[in-house]
């Protein structure tokens, strides 16, 4: 391979083809003798997503939630746009994005933490009262501190999210390269609603893919 592209490479300025003497139409001509149908794209297009596939069982938890869940898939697909070489420069926002997503974060700390010294207290008066009101004033801090546990794990896997994909274009692979059955049956299985993957658009796009693929459905 390394002779090759020495020769290719021989009475060549840096801005010319390397492979200048292929083309998509002779690629295609090639892929087509080996195989009837077959095409640079619809090669590229199984591959993605076999791969996606592959890394959505790997990856995907059952005691998970959905954050998480989503998260995982957000990861299948990233390794799939890797495998595609589906790059961008990170976003002209991306740092002041990522600072008001930290100070939320910060913030849903403190009421957290705030809510725990609460529950703690309520604890105390409950055991020292022993009456109906303080039992249920326990209750209501326990939930508090379930909620904002809740919203403050969204948030961190949010950021988590945004750090991993800032120099990579899920989209494009989501959109053009992938089977939409394979993230229509994994959202079926694990009871992700579909709006979480697609948004409106992408679902009338798919319409068929999500009234055929059932949650056994294997690619």
């Amino acid at each position: 391979v390394f002779k090759n592209l020495q020769l290719f490479l021989e009475n060549k300025q840096p801005e010319d083809d390397l492979f200048d003497r292929l083309n998509t139409s002779i690629l295609n001509k090639h892929l087509q003798e080996l195989m009837d149908g077959l095409t640079a794209k619809v090669f590229r297009t199984y591959n993605a997503s076999i791969t996606l596939q592959q890394q959505l069982k790997e990856l995907t938890t059952p005691e998970e939630n959905v954050p998480a869940k989503i998260l995982s898939y957000n990861r299948a697909n990233r390794a799939v746009a890797i495998l595609c070489n589906h790059q961008r420069a990170p976003p002209k926002t991306f740092e002041k994005s990522m600072q008001n997503l930290q100070t939320k974060i910060d913030a849903k700390k403190q009421q957290l933490s705030a809510a725990k010294k609460e529950l703690k207290s309520a604890k105390a008066d409950a055991k020292t009262l022993h009456d109906e009101k303080s039992r249920k004033a326990v209750e209501t801090k326990k939930k508090a501190v379930a909620r904002l546990s809740d919203q403050l794990m969204k948030l961190e896997v949010q950021a988590t999210d945004r750090e991993e994909n800032k120099q990579i274009a899920l989209g494009t692979s989501k959109l053009n390269y992938l089977d939409p059955r394979i993230s229509v049956a994994w959202c079926k299985k694990w009871g992700i609603p579909v709006e979480k993957i697609y948004n409106k658009t992408q679902r009338e796009k798919f319409a068929w893919a999500i009234d055929m693929a059932d949650e056994d459905f294997e690619f």
